[in-house]
């Protein structure tokens, strides 16, 4: 029984992926809990948080921390994901296309009734890879607003100092958006869909049930089992 219970899974994302996946959930986590309370440090809640992380100074180094640690993970990222493209020896699968844009406008008809089957995805939908180079992006524009409120002094004196005012605007409105965006974008389409509630658990235990990998990505599906 074990053993068949054990071949309904498939292997579908590396220890790399996972301890990535993990890392940011624990990063955002943190650079959320310091951040926030400093965008609004007059409300109630926020001075609850800074003074129970002992004070303010506290709550910055925390959150500057948390940021240096982010921004070498992103770097680790985008160097391990380039030189496996570079040396094929991953395929540049999140890479977007015609397809995928041709996908959403295919998927939108299909849940308003307008065809009756939905488009058939690869190893990551459209949906996937617009939230990846939507993280990728933001981490970009987070990176460097927050280096540059790190040394203000030292980037006022290469650039324009209104620079430092339009950083801090960009920084924090654009945590808000990312924290936006994964409430509503990220857990509503990757745990609560009807397929995956509670939680999807592949991108935590590496695994997928074969039958909901060739339901979802069915293109990877033929190209791992054929028409198995």
């Amino acid at each position: 029984m074990r053993e068949a219970g054990a071949a309904e899974y498939v292997v579908r994302f590396s220890f790399w992926a996972r301890f990535q996946h993990a890392a940011v959930i624990l990063l955002f986590g943190a650079l959320l809990v310091t951040g926030m309370p400093q965008k609004w440090p007059y409300l109630e809640a926020s001075r609850w948080v800074i003074d129970s992380l002992g004070g303010i100074f506290a709550v910055r180094w925390l959150h500057r921390a948390a940021g240096i640690a982010l921004s070498a993970l992103f770097t680790a990222h985008l160097v391990g994901a380039i030189t496996g493209v570079v040396t094929r020896r991953s395929p540049p699968s999140m890479l977007l296309s015609r397809k995928d844009f041709q996908d959403a406008v295919d998927n939108l008809r299909y849940y308003i009734g307008w065809a009756e089957t939905p488009p058939r995805f690869g190893r990551f939908d459209y949906r996937q890879k617009f939230e990846y180079w939507g993280l990728i992006f933001g981490a970009v524009i987070m990176a460097l607003t927050g280096f540059i409120l790190y040394f203000p002094i030292f980037f006022s004196r290469m650039l324009p100092a209104e620079l430092i005012p339009a950083a801090k605007v960009m920084h924090t409105n654009e945590a808000l958006l990312a924290f936006l965006i994964v409430l509503i974008w990220h857990m509503a389409g990757a745990h609560l869909t009807p397929e995956s509630f509670p939680m999807d658990t592949s991108i935590f235990t590496g695994k997928i049930r074969k039958e909901k990998l060739r339901r979802e990505h069915p293109l990877e599906y033929e190209e791992r089992f054929g028409g198995q």
